[in-house]
């Protein structure tokens, strides 16, 4: 098949980590995935020339103007853009005692208002032969609330709230809307590898959570199965917990 012939996928921030996990599992299972990045354009192309079905684009997510260019572009190319995958995010420290401006914009802007207007872009524009699916990745602390990446944090339920009125305006449709929640997958922020065994155990199962999973958690999402606002959780039961601080601080100690 080529690439127009397949159910396609666009999967923002798609050229590193979490975000390519799902673009390697996407085209492992027919899709044509069309890869997101701002600045890592070598690691975009590099990851799209060894899938079967790939493509490049960039975008930043603060400049809506860019965006509904290239949806534009695709949505008038593509009969089955059957996907969309908010995966990009800025992860930046703050603290609820230091709320720094400049920050807190930038979070929005990635976290939130990028990721909602890209939605409604594509909700408006692309054509999907069995509906549309939005997926929004969040973050399991949404449940399990600490204080700490205060922006970060604020962010990310604003997008959760975005998500539940986003499916709700899609009621009556073939089209989706969902929540994807990780914990903690990967190294993140300024750990070590070596930190993250620790801080990535801090879960009910004591594991660590492959990134894999939350990859299949997408495709199942992907394929509508599940009830329009629905919400998963991947992350070994930690959303279930009360941890008082991020776990990359629970880790070395630090309360």
């Amino acid at each position: 098949m080529s690439g127009t012939d397949r159910p396609t996928v666009l999967i923002t921030g798609a050229a590193r980590r979490l975000g390519a996990e799902m673009a390697r599992s996407f085209a492992a299972n027919g899709w044509h995935v069309i890869i997101h990045y701002r600045s890592s354009a070598d690691e975009a192309e590099t990851l799209a020339s060894g899938l079967e079905s790939a493509e490049t684009v960039r975008f930043d997510l603060a400049d809506r103007g860019a965006m509904e260019r290239v949806v534009r572009d695709l949505a008038s190319r593509l009969a089955d853009w059957r996907a969309l995958v908010n995966c990009a995010s800025l992860f930046e420290l703050d603290s609820t005692e230091t709320l720094d401006h400049a920050v807190f914009t930038r979070a929005l802007q990635a976290n939130a208002e990028g990721p909602s207007t890209l939605a409604q872009v594509y909700l408006a524009q692309a054509r999907g032969a069995a509906g549309r699916r939005v997926i929004n990745v969040l973050d399991q602390k949404l449940a399990n609330m600490n204080p700490d990446f205060f922006s970060y944090t604020m962010s990310k339920a604003a997008l959760a709230s975005a998500t539940e009125m986003l499916a709700m305006s899609c009621r009556g449709t073939r089209d989706r809307i969902y929540g994807l929640c990780p914990g903690a997958m990967l190294p993140s922020f300024d750990q070590e590898k070596t930190e993250h065994e620790a801080s990535g155990r801090m879960n009910l199962l004591r594991r660590l959570t492959d990134p894999a999973e939350l990859a299949d958690a997408a495709l199942f999402l992907a394929s509508g199965a599940a009830a329009n606002g629905q919400v998963l959780y991947v992350d070994s039961g930690q959303h279930l917990m009360q941890q008082d601080r991020d776990v990359l601080f629970l880790a070395r100690g630090e309360s």
